[in-house]
């Protein structure tokens, strides 16, 4: 699909592009902001952009979400470079607009932004391999790492409350208790899972209250795909998406990639006989994020990086299962009994993780 003419002659408008150009074109598999790619003929070289409409019905402050960006960005740079990297591949580059800011609003209201192309990589929608999940464990422990003498503080909170999962059980329980379209009947077993764990809710939510962890930059959304790999060496180069940086806990960070990338099956899979918690990859990961970290982490973090898979698991399940009661209206949904495919999916993933518990933590003490 090509932009509409309109559309690219006000990109083109607000920015200083190099040359003339060729082409711009849907991009990706992103769900939450429209994404095109623009390649420009520069004196005969070939230079690309990402483009992408940010959604306000998602991110309420762009200046907040484009500030932490450039923030963050700015600080894995001087960090990259002082490391001997190159800090054009290995992070996000905002290309600033004609009046130097990191976004323009078009003639409809729309906010957009504009990224430097990362050339020569591709990134993974499914994992293929452990070596492909390890690569995604390095990148976003050495992103980790990179960050972790930032002040999260100073970011902002680009989705109030993401993974405050203390706030949303108090949320599904008022769910339960509204049963607006009158699925409650349905799914008491699997809500009665979920009410019986009120302690897995509360548990990182109270260490961090405790001051037992401290807050970080955080990536938040730390599925494989967000990581670029480079298609000749097979080397993880760069983490994306950084719409979701924003302070929180690294062992969250770590969760979500387990609770995605340690699943045999697809998130939705109605057949559950498909569905447990890969040892093999748990152990890749694990060792991939922990070598990228290097010591980064506190004694006390690393100890809690399993409960961080659980909660991340366990907090999945709660917010499918509560879209499911209010009549699927948050997550897009391609079938009846869509979200509950999901939140039972996730049930499953938490029941395995609990199986297996003492061969996860004989996972951690080899990499500790």
């Amino acid at each position: 699909m090509v932009v509409k003419d309109k559309i690219i002659k006000e990109i083109l408008d607000n920015y200083y592009f190099p040359g003339e150009l060729v082409q711009a074109e849907i991009y990706g598999s992103g769900h939450i902001n429209t994404t095109f790619a623009f390649e420009f003929n520069h004196g005969g070289k070939k230079e690309k952009f990402i483009g992408q409409k940010i959604n306000q019905t998602i991110f309420k402050d762009i200046d907040g979400l484009m500030g932490n960006i450039i923030h963050v960005t700015d600080h894995l740079r001087s960090k990259i470079r002082t490391e001997g990297g190159d800090p054009d591949r290995e992070t996000l580059t905002v290309l600033k607009t004609k009046e130097n800011k990191p976004y323009f609003i078009d003639s409809r209201g729309e906010p957009w932004r504009i990224y430097y192309f990362i050339d020569h990589c591709t990134s993974y929608d499914v994992i293929e391999s452990s070596e492909v999940f390890y690569q995604s464990a390095k990148a976003f422990g050495k992103f980790q790492k990179q960050l972790a003498d930032f002040p999260a503080h100073q970011l902002h909170e680009t989705i109030q409350d993401f993974h405050n999962t203390k706030k949303r059980y108090k949320a599904f329980k008022k769910v339960v208790e509204a049963d607006t379209v009158g699925r409650v009947k349905e799914v008491q077993e699997e809500i009665n899972f979920i009410l019986d764990r009120e302690h897995i809710a509360n548990e990182l939510i109270g260490y961090y209250d405790q001051g037992e962890i401290p807050l970080r930059v955080t990536h938040n959304d730390t599925k494989t795909n967000n990581v670029l790999i480079d298609r000749k060496t097979g080397q993880a180069v760069c983490v994306v998406d950084l719409d979701t940086v924003m302070p929180g806990l690294a062992v969250n960070d770590f969760g979500d990639s387990i609770r995605f990338g340690t699943n045999t099956a697809a998130e939705d899979e109605p057949d559950l006989s498909k569905v447990s918690c890969d040892l093999e990859r748990y152990d890749a990961f694990t060792k991939g994020f922990l070598e990228a970290l290097d010591g980064n982490l506190t004694e006390r973090e690393v100890d809690l990086l399993p409960l961080g898979a659980l909660t991340m698991t366990y907090e999945s399940a709660l917010r499918f299962l509560a879209d499911f009661l209010e009549g699927d209206v948050y997550f897009h949904i391609n079938r009846p009994h869509h979200n509950l495919d999901r939140a039972r999916t996730q049930i499953k993933m938490v029941q395995e993780m609990e199986t297996k518990w003492e061969q996860i933590q004989a996972i951690m003490e080899k990499y500790k």
